[in-house]
């Protein structure tokens, strides 16, 4: 299972779409239960993936070499906005299994969105991490109305991350016209980077696309039971205050908290809507984002749901485009299929943005 564990409510960024910290008397920026507490309860997963997670995680490096030091887990990683590797020993660093690094692309997108000077602190971060052996980096993109995806992606591509996955600015932050800008950037931005898959697919290389090779997954192995990201049922967080939350961004919902660290938790028995339930391509998206399911609509409203349904679908059916052939390709021994397996809570990524 994933346990994403908040080492704080702090952040020291104030990115545009998140606003930075939590408010203490939600998500303290302290950790206020016994940490021993914690060991209990992650050690009795015999699976137990740890991903550190914030605010801003590295705020709070005592914790996270305490957990490493002390807690048994198969897997350690951190989602972290990158400016602030300094803090955490390179002992720890090369211990992780998986580092995600929040940057939205090219250097504009990033500083525009995350703040001036950012987009290089994370460059400087992902070369640093490389040099002492840290193997698996993976960019952590958040796409707005100013994000080129294709350009975006392959631009980080280039530089050298192993992957890159990506999360919509929907539904949590304050509405905007998604299906004019899909249907006139980012969807065929999305059918280029799926054309340009299937062209290094077929040159024998596996591009390290997360909602591509989520997708494909589905297709090829196993569709999913419910969102692609496990929240409620194959993951959940801890929040500084030892709350078992279904979901991370879910700090302020009744429904997210499975119980306490203390007393325990039980995980969710996920419930899709019923348009999710009746539609076609429930395998390869699950529902999406559970919190979307639970709050989205007092968000966006129904139609704004429906939007980014759209969204999705085009996705889905974009990369279901190329799916027999890649299916072929495996087959025909051009790529391995290991190559293209790819569980999304093995690193706490997203499949369907």
């Amino acid at each position: 299972m994933l346990w994403l564990l908040f080492t704080t409510g702090a952040c020291n960024l104030r990115c545009s779409y998140c606003g930075g910290s939590f408010e203490p008397h939600v998500v303290p920026w302290r950790i206020t239960y016994e940490n021993n507490k914690l060991k209990q309860l992650i050690e009795r997963d015999e699976d137990a993936t740890v991903i550190f997670y914030g605010g801003e995680p590295l705020l709070n490096p005592g914790f996270i070499i305490w957990t490493m030091n002390n807690v048994k887990a198969r897997r350690f990683g951190i989602q972290t906005n990158g400016t602030l590797v300094s803090l955490l020993p390179r002992d720890y660093w090369r211990r992780m299994d998986v580092v995600l690094l929040s940057i939205d692309g090219r250097e504009k997108v990033t500083d525009t969105n995350r703040g001036r000077g950012v987009y290089r602190a994370v460059f400087n971060a992902f070369n640093y991490l490389r040099s002492i052996g840290v193997k698996r980096i993976i960019a952590r993109m958040t796409v707005t109305e100013l994000t080129d995806i294709y350009e975006d992606v392959t631009h980080l591509l280039n530089i050298g991350f192993n992957y890159v996955h990506w999360q919509l600015n929907v539904v949590w932050t304050d509405k905007w016209n998604i299906k004019t800008w899909a249907d006139g950037n980012y969807l065929p931005g999305i059918r280029k980077l799926v054309d340009l898959f299937l062209r290094r697919a077929e040159e024998g290389k596996v591009f390290g696309i997360v909602p591509i090779l989520g997708i494909l997954n589905a297709y090829l192995f196993k569709p999913y039971e419910g969102p692609p990201c496990g929240a409620g049922y194959r993951a959940v967080a801890v929040s500084t205050d030892g709350r078992v939350l279904a979901c991370p961004i879910a700090v302020r919902e009744d429904w997210s908290v499975l119980g306490h660290i203390n007393t325990g938790f039980k995980l969710m028995n996920i419930q899709l809507p019923e348009m999710c339930m009746k539609c076609e391509y429930k395998p390869y998206c699950g529902g999406r984002c559970l919190y979307a399911i639970m709050e989205g609509e007092k968000y966006w409203g129904r139609d704004g749901v429906l939007a980014v349904d759209y969204v999705t679908r085009e996705t889905i059916k974009a990369v279901l485009s190329i799916a027999p052939r890649i299916k072929e390709l495996i087959n025909n021994g051009v790529i391995k299929t290991e190559d293209i397996a790819y569980d999304p809570i093995l690193d706490s990524t997203e499949v369907i943005p």
